[in-house]
């Protein structure tokens, strides 16, 4: 494996400028998911890294070699799409195989048997080597996808969300599955998705673009809690954190710079009983939502029309048109231009 920098890389397609100043240092064996709503310049950046475009400006380098004028099949990657892209009539071995048959590589049948093998059992489907690929199931070729590319052990693995056309058991199955894969191997990989539940369960570190500018990088646990704008907040979290004007919460003290707070669910707080209103934000309860593992209690802040999402403890959750007063436990300060106002 090996390290990846993509250094100051921009890119436009006529007027449209889908990659500005990209600059992201990704160490060896870390996997780093860019995370961005569409037309963010995921796709792109996995693009210019493979050599499939070429940058207006800026530098490519994998394993310390300047490779952005380098043809792709000579760069040593890999690019998993979205779509499983397997050769309809071979069988799943000789689609993972079908790699390692490159006259690049020069490698014997047995060599390709022994690391078809090696790879078939990573994906725990060695009984389903002689299968047709039109035989398996949606989860089962986004595997041998998957598998190809890891039969070559490449500098480095780009993946292009390729679990988004999955049902949500599988996307979750083949999370943890590629996450092991991904540790057992070493390997490098740039992953992209706008999947939060992705970011947050495969990354070493999160990624995140915003019209094609990188506008914060760090660990999920960084990104979660520190998010230095609105853009990156309202990227992560679930419930998506609450954003509202200063005008909304007149009970907290704030510096004269905010203009807007970012309240997440679980940091508000449905008190038992009437207080302070002037200290206590005052609500109506509009709908309660009940999942699995939370409580969701969505509610009208008093005399205004803003909305705000709170995570209730199992039994705290107040019914459908009743008035609550709430205590803001946390609350994230940004300016005018949606950048972070810190404390103090």
């Amino acid at each position: 494996m090996a390290d990846l920098h993509i250094a100051a890389i921009s890119k436009s397609f006529g007027a449209t400028q889908a990659v500005q100043g990209l600059d992201i240092n990704i160490a060896s064996g870390e996997f780093v998911v860019l995370l961005g709503p569409s037309g963010a310049g995921k796709t792109t950046t996995l693009r210019l890294v493979a050599g499939l475009e070429a940058p207006d400006t800026g530098r490519v380098w994998i394993g310390g070699r300047d490779m952005t004028d380098v043809a792709p099949a000579l760069r040593d990657v890999t690019f998993v799409f979205q779509q499983y892209s397997l050769y309809p009539h071979l069988s799943v071995y000789d689609n993972l195989a079908f790699p390692l048959r490159s006259p690049l590589r020069n490698l014997s049948e047995a060599d390709i048997r022994a690391k078809v093998g090696e790879v078939a059992r990573m994906l725990r489907m060695e009984d389903k080597l002689q299968n047709p690929s039109t035989k398996l199931s949606g989860g089962q070729m986004q595997r041998v996808a998957i598998g190809r590319a890891l039969v070559r052990s490449p500098a480095v693995y780009l993946m292009d969300e390729p679990l988004s056309s999955l049902d949500a058991r599988l996307r979750s199955d083949l999370r943890i599955e590629l996450k092991r894969i991904q540790q057992d191997m070493g390997a490098t990989m740039l992953y992209v998705t706008h999947d939060q539940v992705e970011a947050l369960t495969m990354a070493t570190r999160i990624g995140v673009l915003d019209s094609g500018r990188l506008v914060q990088l760090g660990s999920p646990q960084e990104v979660y809690e520190d998010p230095n704008s609105v853009a990156v907040a309202s990227r992560r979290g679930s419930p998506r954190i609450n954003v509202l004007p200063r005008s909304a919460l007149p009970q907290l003290p704030l510096p004269p710079a905010v203009t807007t707070l970012g309240v997440r669910a679980e940091h508000v707080q449905i008190l038992a009983q009437r207080i302070d209103t002037a200290s206590h934000p005052r609500a109506r309860v509009l709908r309660i939502e009940r999942l699995s593992d939370q409580t969701l209690v969505h509610l009208r802040l008093d005399g205004s029309d803003h909305d705000l999402v709170v995570a209730a403890p199992p039994g705290q959750a107040a019914e459908p048109g009743t008035n609550v007063h709430l205590k803001i436990v946390q609350s994230l300060w940004f300016d005018s231009g949606g950048q972070r106002v810190r404390n103090g």
